[in-house]
């Protein structure tokens, strides 16, 4: 395992755990007649005797530079397209894939995906907002580039038109694709595999890094119904796993089912540890979060590079306990900025509240610090000086993360702070 993480941060130029799920690259061939590149998610092309099958088509924009790399093992059509869920990084970049002159494709996805782009349709400022912020910026700064970079509010130009409800087996040119449905990341999750040639396609829920199972601005992810899905592709004992983000896992059937079953005993050991705590008299959320013990691994897969094992537990708190979070004061709160005037006339003014918060920041105290920063620029919004302050509380607060959601939220609240707006 040392060699293939050294040689993958070379390749990337990032720490080794990094380039496990940044890495991108490819063609390569996986099994006989298999194909997998990678540029910021992964596709896996098994050429047939009746044409491609295709898993996942990549983003929009890098779809030409996927298909460009597919394309240089096989020059076959696309026979059938699987979409392993609607995200924009897995769905949208099909018609790099496709000649002018091509009928389209089978595409088979879950029947819930249909739904998700109206969704995206309905909400569609909304996703652009929240985008914007989990990339690390404001709303006013990335507005333009949202739209091109990461459009989340259409549908993609070859949607599907094969839908399924819990388990689909399709037969292409000698070859089997059992299409297996799970909510995971995604209430329209599949993941796939293929007998013959023992490749799994796990999509994202298996990702190189701790599960994307509790971003803190999505719709409800299932981290239970994920850790089942992790089992349930271990028990088709896989020799080469293809996984949504970075790099695949070759002919090594060991190391693929250790990676499944311990991606999913970290989820279940959350979820299990989430539930007992709200069993035990179902304290208020904050508190549940504070007694669930993260569980800790020094294995490359279940790092914190992406997601984070305190938003699972929120994610799972959401699902099994509603949306109030506990505090008798917010079932019908004030007006945030009426409450953060009482903080500053309090404290003796927005001044000291901020010495305050700087001091505890100091003392690596980087929670309270930052939710007395929240007080002042909610009070003293427009106020350049007071914004300055609070944004450099805010980059602090981000260096010292691990997620890449932890990080970019944070770094997005210093750029809300440096136009000197509270995070709205």
């Amino acid at each position: 395992m040392a060699n293939v993480l050294d040689a993958f941060a070379r390749h990337a130029g990032k720490s080794p755990m990094e380039a496990l799920f940044y890495w991108s690259g490819g063609p390569i061939e996986v099994a006989p007649g298999v194909y997998f590149a990678s540029m910021f998610s992964g596709v896996t092309a098994f050429d047939t005797d009746d044409g491609v099958v295709l898993v996942d088509s990549g983003l929009a924009r890098l779809g030409p530079m996927l298909s460009a790399m597919i394309r240089q093992r096989t020059k076959a059509p696309i026979h059938t397209a699987i979409f392993t869920q609607g995200h924009v990084d897995h769905a949208f970049g099909l018609d790099a894939f496709l000649a002018p002159s091509q009928p389209l494709p089978k595409v088979v996805a879950h029947r819930a995906m249909p739904a998700r782009f109206a969704r995206y349709r309905r909400t569609a400022g909304h996703n652009r907002a929240l985008n914007a912020r989990q990339f690390g910026g404001s709303v006013r700064e990335a507005e333009g580039s949202m739209r091109d970079d990461y459009d989340t509010f259409r549908e993609p130009k070859v949607p599907p038109n094969v839908l399924y409800d819990e388990r689909v087996d399709l037969h292409v040119g000698g070859l089997t694709f059992e299409v297996h449905h799970a909510r995971g990341e995604t209430d329209d999750h599949s993941w796939i595999f293929c007998p013959e040639r023992g490749v799994l396609c796990p999509g994202d829920l298996f990702i190189w890094a701790v599960p994307n199972a509790g971003n803190p601005q999505k719709v409800q992810r299932y981290a239970w119904e994920w850790a089942d899905a992790l089992r349930a592709m271990a028990a088709k004992e896989p020799r080469t796993m293809c996984p949504g983000h970075g790099g695949p896992v070759i002919d090594d059937p060991v190391l693929v089912r250790t990676m499944l079953v311990e991606t999913a005993d970290y989820l279940d050991a959350i979820v299990d540890a989430t539930i007992a705590a709200m069993n035990d008299g179902s304290p208020p959320h904050v508190d549940v979060v504070h007694r669930v013990a993260i569980p800790w691994s020094d294995r490359p897969w279940l790092q914190p590079l992406y997601d984070e094992g305190e938003f699972i537990v929120r994610n799972v708190l959401r699902y099994f306990g509603g949306w109030w979070s506990g505090r008798p004061s917010e079932l019908k709160p004030p007006p945030r900025e009426a409450l953060a005037q009482e903080w500053v006339s309090l404290s003796g003014g927005v001044g000291k509240l901020l010495d305050r918060a700087e001091a505890l920041s100091e003392e690596g105290e980087g929670r309270l610090a930052c939710a007395l920063a929240d007080l002042a620029i909610e009070a003293c919004a427009g106020d350049r000086e007071v914004g300055r302050r609070v944004a450099r509380l805010y980059r602090r607060r981000a260096e010292g993360e691990e997620s890449l959601m932890a990080r970019n939220l944070f770094l997005s609240a210093a750029a809300y702070a440096e136009e000197g707006r509270p995070f709205r």
